[in-house]
């Protein structure tokens, strides 16, 4: 527990409202859905990165272990804290500095919701891609930390992709400034990258320089039905050939969570009707309106005539368009069909996907006695799927064997057991099936080099060497 004179030195540096303690902090939630409370020793509300400087030179002195908190939307506990560490939150450096329309970029604080960041470049007709259903909540300190991917990866790629600088704060305080706007910038290492993913256990983003893009003058958005895995990966090479860097986004939907979201919850106005395998979403952006909506709407009436599709639907509104996205991004509702579950997200090829969920289908039925249940979603253009397995009855233990029958077959077909959404402390244990022996002890090199006091998330990704959890 930190000692009050700790806190006492945090508030003069951090003024008025900079530290949260004692029964304000009860109020506080643990995560964005309110389902958990903040469990830390105290809140700390930095400022500015000088702020967090001198703050994190204190916490060095004290040896006072903190845990980096953003929107809380993070799905595998990267935020928990004890009661013996400190939360530090970012939420009063929100401020977005500066927009350079000619070069592209946005300067912009750590606890910057991504929305705000999106609108902010709008603003400009500019657009910051990175793009996903928490886009409310979620800061650009956490997408940077988790290096988030989202609905628009197929065209924009991860974060890293969309990030040129970071400003970031080292468990010593030392600040580590590599603002850079460029776009080729070859100057040694590129120092950036190790923050990116690293989920704030290598040091404490504070600032960011965003790329941009000019924002498209056509959205065109399709829900198709269709009935079997073939036609899928027929859809996905038709779409990427003929629409090239249009593709937005390429989503799908197996029929479980088509049917207990659009239909069984009563929460949308289903677009198709249920029943087939796949419900494929489909959207391309360009800069053509005289020839970008009849052009997609030809090329959604090949893949009916052509076999690939049974049934769709083309958005004629923007209305239309945000209920499409509505039933692939409602989280909550996810929630509701599926709680108590284990949620993952994993990567995989493409083509290894039927059978990979067909085989955890019949595993969670054969483990269940047909009383658990499984939905699947995902980014799939990009290789990415979204598991809810709900185990019946619910324990701790079926929690685990739920993870070992989603992570092992990954083992065997190269995939990931984290996609996008990082390692935390839930997943920790499977890392080795993602990453070699040589890489692991590379990336404790790195924590050791640049947080030997494991101040910074400690128990966060990498086990402890001395620890059997």
């Amino acid at each position: 527990m930190p000692q009050d004179d700790l806190l006492d030195a945090i508030r003069a540096i951090a003024g008025d409202g900079g530290v949260i303690a004692g029964a304000e902090l009860a109020k506080r939630p643990g995560d964005w859905l309110g389902f958990s409370s903040c469990m830390a020793a105290a809140i700390v509300r930095p400022r500015s990165t000088d702020e967090l400087s001198r703050i994190m030179r204190l916490c060095h002195a004290r040896r006072q272990p903190v845990i980096a908190a953003g929107g809380l939307s993070g799905l595998v506990h990267g935020t928990d804290a004890a009661g013996h560490e400190l939360q530090i939150s970012f939420e009063r450096m929100r401020a977005v500095e500066a927009v350079d329309p000619v070069g592209r970029t946005m300067t912009v604080e750590a606890g910057v919701p991504l929305q705000a960041a999106q609108d902010a470049a709008l603003e400009h007709d500019l657009i910051y891609a990175v793009d996903l259903g928490a886009r409310g909540s979620a800061t650009i300190g956490g997408t940077v930390s988790t290096n988030a991917g989202g609905n628009q990866v197929v065209r924009y790629g991860m974060t890293r992709e969309n990030v040129l600088g970071l400003e970031v704060v080292l468990a010593d305080g030392t600040v580590l400034s590599s603002m850079n706007h460029l776009l080729k910038n070859n100057a040694a290492y590129d120092l950036k990258q190790m923050f990116i993913g690293s989920e704030g256990t290598l040091g404490l983003v504070t600032r960011a320089v965003l790329r941009l893009h000019p924002r498209p003058l056509t959205i065109a958005t399709a829900l198709l039905a269709v009935d079997d895995f073939d036609g899928i990966t027929g859809l996905l090479s038709l779409c990427s050939g003929r629409l090239g860097a249009m593709l937005t986004s390429f989503e799908v939907m197996w029929q479980s969570h088509y049917r207990a979201i659009a239909i069984d919850s009563g929460r949308h106005q289903p677009p198709l009707p249920a029943g087939h395998a796949y419900y494929v979403i489909v959207e391309a952006s360009g800069m053509d309106p005289g020839r970008d909506e009849a052009f997609f709407t030809a090329l959604m009436e090949e893949t009916l005539a052509g076999g690939l599709a049974a049934d769709a639907v083309i958005a004629a509104s923007g209305a239309q368009r945000g209920a499409i996205w509505g039933i692939r991004e409602d989280i909550p509702g996810i929630m509701a069909a599926m709680m108590p579950c284990a949620v993952f997200d994993v990567s995989l090829p493409v083509t290894a996907m039927p059978d990979y969920v067909a085989g955890l289908t019949a595993s969670v039925d054969a483990e269940w006695t047909g009383q658990g249940k499984l939905m699947v979603f995902g980014h799939l253009g990009d290789g990415n799927l979204h598991i809810s397995v709900a185990p019946r009855p619910w324990s701790e233990e079926a929690r685990h064997r739920a993870e070992e029958l989603v992570y092992r077959p990954l083992e065997a077909i190269g995939g990931s057991i984290s996609a996008e959404h990082g390692i935390g402390l839930e997943k920790r244990a499977w890392l080795s099936s993602s990453r070699t022996p040589e890489e692991i002890a590379t990336m404790r090199l790195l924590k050791a080099a640049l947080d030997p006091l494991n101040l910074l998330n400690p128990g966060k990704v990498l086990i402890p060497e001395d620890s059997s959890a």
